[in-house]
């Protein structure tokens, strides 16, 4: 089916083996191929409201300069500009509209997201995205290990979670000002680097990862676990990393934005649909 079906919109949905969609994204890998193919049997496919102008008016399309690229991303290169590598849009609305429809799945069948994006052009956006979409995210620094290292991550908020219930309590009020400033710090940190999860109570289903350099650690993790993994990347990253890479702007606030954006209307409507049929 041609792709320039997706800029549209539209209520028709198609159901696919899961085998099917995402054969054209990537050499994935078995584990990853058996998690869609025996868990979630059929995938079903819909087109999403990805729109091309609304992509160069958010800067999707820059890359990096043309030093600075990794040449496994050549076939979502369009051109060369000034020193600037450009995005193939259309690869990009169709990676995107494919990780939406697996989102949307996930999400219609109760699955649980992380959304990871650390740098400073990316943390707010995360922030607002995880709210959105009510999903967890670690948007100031990922700790190694957060999720390799399950227990210890578990064992850390478990302590965060009593630390607020007795600073909600009034507890730490009651101790001397020298250890009550001390755990307040303490909570300060717990806070920092743990607040995004502090509901977390397993490994997630699916992690959505921005920036493959900056988050390598993070990717890394989910491989290692076979945690699906979708992965906004720039032209200076390489595609074969993640379940679904999506080549987009990943310096730009407006491109992660919309790139956001778009999976969390779709994690909202499969959370809809498994509201209405649990």
């Amino acid at each position: 089916m041609a792709y320039s079906s997706i800029y549209g919109q539209s209520t028709v949905e198609e159901k696919v083996p899961s085998e099917q969609l995402f054969i054209s994204v990537r050499g994935f890998s078995s584990l990853f191929f058996f998690f869609l193919r025996g868990v979630w049997g059929e995938m079903t496919r819909r087109y999403w409201n990805i729109n091309l102008e609304e992509m160069l008016e958010a800067g999707v399309h820059f890359g990096h300069g043309t030093r600075k690229w990794n040449p496994k991303m050549a076939p979502y290169i369009s051109a060369k500009r000034k020193g600037i590598h450009i995005t193939n849009l259309t690869k990009t609305a169709r990676f995107l509209s494919e990780a939406c429809d697996l989102v949307f799945d996930a999400a219609s069948r109760g699955k649980q997201f992380l959304i990871v994006g650390t740098k400073k052009k990316a943390a707010d956006s995360v922030a607002w995205a995880a709210i959105k979409a009510r999903c967890h995210c670690v948007n100031k620094k990922w700790l190694g290990g957060m999720l390799t290292n399950w227990s210890t991550t578990e064992t850390r908020l478990h302590k965060f979670r009593d630390l607020r219930m007795e600073q909600k309590t009034g507890r730490l009020d009651r101790l001397p000002k020298r250890d009550a400033a001390v755990v307040k710090r303490q909570l300060s940190r717990l806070q920092t680097y743990l607040g995004g999860i502090k509901y977390m109570t397993g490994l997630p289903d699916i992690v959505i990862i921005i920036d493959q350099h900056e988050e390598y650690t993070a990717l890394r993790e989910c491989i290692t676990l076979g945690i699906p993994t979708v992965c906004l990347i720039d032209t200076n990253c390489d595609p074969h990393l993640a379940d679904i890479s999506i080549p987009a702007n990943d310096d730009a606030i407006s491109s992660i934005r919309l790139i956001l954006n778009k999976l969390v209307f779709a994690i909202s409507e499969g959370r809809s649909s498994y509201i209405r049929n649990p």
